[in-house]
């Protein structure tokens, strides 16, 4: 389990935060916690949600690593330009954490990405790729030509218009029915109540759009690529071609895990994360 466990604060209170100005007017709400001379661990959240993305499980990641996120733009404490629906796509999320790590004077850093912020850790690899030390992919794809999608009965949950019914299924695509009385109540992955609709949109739009597949094997840092066995948010399939794809990439797959198995199974995942970025 987590350190903080189901239900607990965020822990808010405990991060390191400051502001990061983007060169086009924007502002960056950057977080840390850890220690500060401890090797530097950047965590990239999911689609539509701020840093608590991580609120269950980074405690235990920041026991022994400088651990930093930040909030994407539309998101937490982060500001537009409002809003990026043409602009934003994982290459730019990837351009913002890069200027996160420059802000704080790091030079390279462990990338832990998951779902939409696997896509992005994969253009930071490509893109910045100096800036990348060791990379774990989880819960998420490759785009383009090479991922599987979501099937149409996901799809019509999704868009249920009722919220306490599509709250129900999207539990259930994030925990396993044994994990959602457990997880689910109080879930930091359900998506960041603050945002506006324009933003959550331009968030849809530019995970929908992520496409790396012509380009994975042009990483070149240790990758450690995992997924839940049971995942149909983003489907298990994608798993294998990723580590596939990427050379020499190692493949994970986690008995029961949906969409959220990083969290509801942290007691098996976090330390597989910190051993391999302990190479």
């Amino acid at each position: 389990m987590s350190a903080q466990g189901p239900g607990a604060d965020d822990g808010d209170d405990a991060l390191r935060t400051r502001i990061v100005e983007t060169v086009d007017g924007g502002s960056l709400a950057v977080q840390e916690l850890g220690p500060p001379d401890g090797p530097p661990l950047l965590l990239l959240s999911g689609q539509a949600n701020s840093h608590r993305w991580w609120s269950r499980v980074r405690d235990e990641l920041a026991a022994e690593h400088r651990t930093i996120s930040f909030d994407y733009r539309g998101t937490g404490g982060s500001s537009g330009v409002e809003v990026g629906d043409r602009d934003w796509s994982t290459s730019s999320f990837a351009a913002d954490a890069a200027l996160v790590l420059d802000a704080l004077a790091v030079e390279q850093a462990c990338v832990y990405g998951t779902s939409m912020g696997g896509r992005v850790a994969q253009m930071l690899a490509l893109d910045h790729p100096e800036k990348v030390h060791r990379l774990a992919l989880a819960c998420t794809s490759p785009g383009g030509s090479l991922a599987t999608e979501r099937d149409a009965q996901v799809r019509r949950g999704l868009a249920d218009p009722d919220w306490p019914g599509r709250r129900e299924f999207v539990v259930g695509l994030f925990y396993s029915p044994d994990g959602a009385a457990e997880f689910g109540p109080g879930s930091p992955l359900l998506g960041d109540p603050t945002m506006t609709a324009a933003a959550a949109g331009a968030h849809l739009k530019a995970s929908a759009r992520h496409d790396a597949c012509e380009r994975l094997r042009d990483i070149d840092c240790p990758t450690l690529v995992l997924h839940g066995e049971e995942d149909v948010m983003v489907p298990t399939c994608n798993a294998p071609v990723l580590a596939e794809e990427i050379s020499g990439a190692r493949l994970a797959l986690v008995p029961q895990g949906r969409h959220g198995f990083f969290e509801e199974f942290a007691w098996i995942v976090t330390p597989a994360i910190l051993d391999f970025f302990a190479e």
